[in-house]
């Protein structure tokens, strides 16, 4: 399981992607009416069967990047690169970008340090880097010490979101990432999640208006919250909180994906977010094999999860 766990996660989030391409931007009331049930083609971006967005594509950068070391000046120069789609689209040019995310890419072509490109205004915080943080997880397996784990992160949005709560939003899913790679139960992990995170904010500084926006996530038990309270827009909190809700009110990756992409709105971003936990919770093969076979360019994100086995997995 180990060796394929990279595979998991990685293709979990693709696959999430994909099956929310083409529904993107439709309400929850529509995809009551009309559910996504398997993987679709065309739709409201117009791409063909298995397409990613700008999710995977920025996912897959900063993998790649990872697989050389850590190296912020190598991560923003290969969302430069995807930009110009010299790297990591689906089908050879860019289709969906968020608006924070171009604003900082265009800082990077400017040559600016990474991590002062990001927003990091109360508006920027779009799920942009959450949407994307998931290969810092591997590269952060071995560290113990809470704060280079955030400190790592807080470097990693900062390159398109710089916002506390974009930066935390992607604290949180790493720590409970980090949880679920240790082989805990996904609400083990999560309680472990919870108790491990408490604990780090009651021994720093942080802003206490902004911690209580995490009180769902940290506090409670987000999973018990009815799903008419859970949201799905591109608002970062709201996409930690939807993506934990559907991992944990579901027994499978694919019943995971389809309750993330069947919430709506921002259909791809949630089904990545959820599809990446899914993926390391239920393994490879829980991926339904019609779906890994759909997705564009398969061989060579599997090379790239080859890849990053090598470099990032003892």
């Amino acid at each position: 399981m180990k060796n394929r766990i990279i595979h998991s996660a990685m293709f979990g989030l693709v696959v999430g992607d994909a099956l929310g391409v083409p529904v993107e931007f439709k309400s929850r009331d529509y995809l009551r009416k009309f559910p996504v049930k398997d993987m679709l083609a065309y739709g409201v971006h117009h791409q063909p069967l298995g397409t990613w967005s700008d999710d995977s594509s920025l996912t897959l950068c900063l993998a790649e990047s990872l697989c050389n070391g850590y190296d912020l000046n190598d991560i923003a120069q290969k969302f430069l690169q995807w930009f110009n789609a010299q790297v990591w689209t689906p089908h050879g040019k860019v289709f969906d970008i968020g608006i924070a995310t171009s604003e900082a890419i265009k800082m990077i072509k400017h040559g600016a340090d990474p991590v002062l490109c990001g927003g990091a205004s109360e508006m920027d915080n779009g799920n942009g880097s959450l949407m994307r943080i998931l290969p810092l997880l591997f590269y952060l397996q071995d560290e113990k010490d809470l704060k280079v784990i955030y400190q790592r992160v807080n470097e990693v949005s900062s390159i398109t979101h710089a916002h506390f709560r974009s930066v935390f939003a992607c604290f949180i899913y790493i720590v409970y990432g980090l949880e679920l790679l240790k082989g805990n139960d996904k609400r083990e992990a999560y309680f472990n999640a919870q108790f491990k995170l408490k604990n780090f904010i009651a021994n720093n500084d942080f802003e206490q208006k902004e911690i209580d926006l995490f009180k769902r996530v940290l506090l409670n038990d987000i999973s018990t919250v009815p799903e008419s309270e859970i949201y799905s827009s591109g608002y970062v909190l709201h996409s930690l909180e939807a993506s934990l809700w559907c991992t944990l009110n579901t027994e499978s990756y694919e019943d995971a994906v389809l309750k993330a992409v069947n919430l709506g709105d921002d259909t791809d971003t949630t089904g990545a977010i959820t599809g990446g936990l899914a993926g390391l919770i239920y393994g490879f093969e829980s991926i339904p094999e019609n779906w890994v076979n759909s997705i564009v360019k398969k061989i060579e994100i599997d090379n790239l999860c080859e890849e990053m086995n090598s470099g990032l997995m003892d």
